[in-house]
This record gives structure tokens, C-alpha cells and sequence, in this order.
């Protein structure tokens, strides 16, 4: 019998338990997010949301490698443009039909312009977490095992953040959320899932800053509080260095181009007083490529990329984007960030996601129709990035409306017009998590 390994190390707790409990909802043993327990027992998931780990797969590990998406397709980019005609010109979209490996066709909409990605940007921090872990660990049975046992304790790298994360009771035999709390203890695959799941910005900052850590304390990751500290205390330079070596070397080893994708600053105020910062950006083409990357297992490596698309796949309540009835029956592996700014209006009444000074929306997504295929049925599969600034708009039922017809348009190669109506509780849920 194995015996747990406890670290002090100053305010955080780190532990390698002999056993810990994780992602689709029947994966608590394999990953240990507790989360998934109380998931399971509420049963409240829409068919698409109902994988099983096992279910999840890469689409085009046999398809020939692809330096880029190639040419658009005129079919596609007609159906897609016809969507936007008449709507505000700050829509930026990427769609990629991967459905058939050997025809990919994509289309674009403004797809080179940039904007701040908001927690868009914590699947590029999850990248870099995905990439020092193969560094220091190699097996894949390791990192799976390092991954699920290391417990790391929130600190002040956590502090100041409002986003509610899923908390597993026992007792009750659900799951109760609220902001995370100095002391609370999660494994590292939960930290991951509450940076990519619950968007919290104290996991954000957990995981880039553990994907630092293990950069530079290799197999000895989690470190001694000693080990720790020394690298936490370098000068704040040399920590922006390694705080962007981790996201940006396997992010260039991907192919991606680093001038529409870059995520530049920590997600909490202790972050940001530890490590300098400097702008965060991305452009639609960028992250559909960053998709389509994850599905060639081009991520790190073939593993990293099952994992992090295991990760992005959707068993909450579905919001923003992902709330189009229209995609109940489809399987959605997704990552949505906003930003939106207010000033005094006559006659406006400032509203969450609908800023009149700013009004960032950024949605990327692989959709899966039907989430399990009859023998028979061919599984549409298609890549999705958008991104929008439309001031005064409700945003969130805004890309809702806009995925059904972008779902629609790939489906049917027509022109599609969007179905903006629905009911004030349907628009209001839209921006509402779990």
C-alpha cells in the first residue's frame, strides 16, 4: 500500500495521494474531478453532453499532414457570408468541415483580425501545462497518474476571483458551486477543469503557473517549498520569459502563427503583481487552427491532444454558443471568453454581456452531429471560431443564434439567415452557466 506524500510550501499544500477520484462524466477514476460525481447523479445533460471517455476521439490522426487549411471553399464562405449580411461589421469566423479527412473545406469571415480572447486564452495555458508535463514526464501513464494524484492548495495565486466552481458533496451527493477559497484542495486535472469548465480565473493562473513550475523543476515537479519558491522568486522578466516559453514553444511547434495568438497576461492580481504582463490576442483562423490541431493530435502529442480535447468537451449546462437547441443532439467540445465595458447612456441599461464600450464575445468549438452515429449515419464534424464586438447586443444569445446558422450553413451549403427571436427566459439563460 502506497503512502500519500505531503509538501508544505508556504501558504499552498501539495499531495500525492494514493488515490484520488475527474471529465465526460463517467471519467472520476481515471482523472479525479469529484465534480464529475455530482454531474453523473443530476443527470440533467442534454443527449450531446453524454460521452463517455472512451467515445472521444481525433479525427484526422490518418489524414495526411497539413501545414495550413489550404484555400476556402467558395460554397462554404457564400453560405457563411450570407449569415452576416446586414448584421455589425466586427464579426471575425473561422469554419472548418473536417467531416471528410480527405476533402477539408473551410471558409472565413474577416478570420485575420484580432481581438482580445478573454478565457479563450486558458486553452493556451492548458497547452502549455500539456507540453512541460510530456517534457518532464514522458510516459503517459505517468502524466495521466500526476495529473490525477497531485493536489495543489489554493493560495494567493488564486485570491480575487468571483467565478464559481463545481465542489463535489458527499453528504448531499451533488455539486454545490461557489468561488474557489484560500485552502481549498483540488487535484491538478480538476484545476484543469475548472480553468476550461467553470472558466475561473484562479485555475487559470494555477495552471500556467504549475506549467512553469514543472518547466523548470522537470521530473522533481511538484517540488519541495524550497524548489518552489526559487523559481517563483526570479526576477519578473525571467518569469514573463518562462511564463511565455511554456505556451509559445508548443504552440510553434504546431505550426501556429504566434502574430494571431498569443496570451499574454496572468488571470489573477497576484499573477500579474509576479509576472509582467503584455497584450493578449487571437484571431479567428488562429484558433480554428488550434482546433484542428488538437484533431491531427498535433498538440504536444497524440495523447495531449485527446486529453485537452476531453477537457474542452461540454457536461454542463450549455451557455453562450453552445446553448442553440439546435445542437442538443450534438457532441460540443468548447471554450467561450468575453469582455464587455460600460459607461453611463441615456436610455441604456448596461446588462452582463452587453457593454456599450466594449462588448468582446469569442466562442471556438468542434461540433459532432449526431454526438453517436447510428451504423449507417456519416458524423458531421466541422471547427468553429468566432468572435464578435457588437456594443449594446446581448452576446451570449447572440453567438447562440449565430451557431445555429452557422450549423445550418455547413450543413446545407445554403444561404442562411439567422433566427434572432426568442423568449426574454430563453435569452436570459443563454449567458448563464451552470
Amino acid at each position: 500500500m502506497s503512502h500519500a506524500r505531503t509538501l508544505v510550501l508556504g501558504t499552498a499544500l501539495v499531495t500525492l495521494a494514493a488515490s484520488a477520484s475527474a471529465y465526460p462524466v463517467d471519467a472520476f477514476d481515471r482523472t479525479g474531478i469529484k465534480r464529475l460525481k455530482g454531474t453523473q447523479a443530476a443527470r440533467k445533460l442534454v443527449p450531446g453532453a453524454m460521452l463517455g471517455a472512451d467515445e472521444i476521439k481525433l479525427h484526422l490522426r490518418e489524414a495526411a499532414p497539413m501545414a495550413d487549411i489550404g484555400a476556402q471553399d467558395p460554397v462554404l464562405k457564400a453560405a457563411l457570408d450570407s449569415i452576416f449580411e446586414g448584421r455589425d461589421a466586427s464579426y471575425g469566423a473561422a469554419v472548418i468541415d473536417i467531416t471528410d479527412p480527405a476533402a477539408i473545406a473551410w471558409a472565413g469571415r474577416r478570420e485575420d483580425m484580432t481581438q482580445y480572447p478573454g478565457s479563450v486564452g486558458k486553452v493556451l495555458c492548458a497547452v502549455g501545462l500539456f507540453d512541460s508535463l510530456a517534457r518532464a514526464f514522458p510516459d503517459t501513464a505517468m502524466r495521466e497518474k500526476m495529473l490525477r494524484e497531485t493536489v495543489i492548495v489554493a493560495d494567493s495565486w488564486s485570491a480575487g476571483d468571483s467565478h464559481k466552481v463545481p465542489n463535489y458533496d458527499a453528504a448531499w451527493g451533488g455539486n454545490r458551486s461557489r468561488a474557489v477559497a484560500s485552502g481549498d484542495a483540488f487535484t491538478m486535472s480538476e484545476w484543469l477543469d475548472h480553468a476550461l469548465s467553470a472558466s475561473a480565473n484562479s485555475a487559470g493562473s494555477i495552471v500556467w503557473r504549475e506549467a512553469m513550475l514543472m518547466r523548470a523543476l522537470g521530473p522533481s515537479w511538484p517540488g519541495t517549498p524550497a524548489e518552489r519558491t526559487a523559481v517563483l522568486t526570479r526576477p519578473g522578466r525571467a518569469l514573463y520569459e518562462l511564463s511565455q516559453q511554456v505556451i509559445v514553444e508548443p504552440l510553434a511547434a504546431a505550426g501556429l502563427d504566434q502574430k494571431g495568438l498569443k496570451q499574454g497576461t496572468f488571470w489573477t492580481n497576484h499573477g500579474q503583481a509576479k509576472v509582467p504582463g503584455s497584450q493578449s490576442f487571437a484571431s479567428p483562423r488562429e484558433l480554428a487552427r488550434l482546433l484542428m490541431r488538437i484533431e491531427q493530435g498535433r498538440i504536444v502529442d497524440g495523447w495531449s491532444s485527446l486529453e485537452l480535447k476531453r477537457y474542452l468537451y461540454l457536461t454542463r449546462k450549455r451557455y453562450r454558443y453552445s446553448y442553440a437547441p439546435e445542437l442538443n443532439e450534438s457532441a460540443i467540445y468548447f471554450k467561450s471568453g468575453s469582455l464587455y465595458d460600460c459607461e453611463p447612456e441615456a436610455g441604456f441599461a448596461c446588462g452582463k454581456y452587453r457593454g456599450n464600450v466594449k462588448n468582446f464575445m469569442n466562442s471556438i468549438c468542434i461540433i459532432e452531429t449526431p454526438a453517436r452515429p447510428a451504423e449507417g449515419v456519416v458524423q458531421k464534424r466541422y471547427i468553429v471560431a468566432l468572435m464578435s464586438n457588437v456594443l449594446r447586443l446581448n452576446s451570449a444569445w447572440d453567438h447562440s443564434r449565430v451557431g445555429a446558422a452557422i450549423d445550418e450553413a455547413v450543413r446545407t451549403r445554403q444561404k442562411t439567415t439567422v433566427k434572432d427571436e426568442g423568449s426574454a427566459g430563453a435569452i436570459n439563460e443563454a449567458g448563464k452557466g451552470d
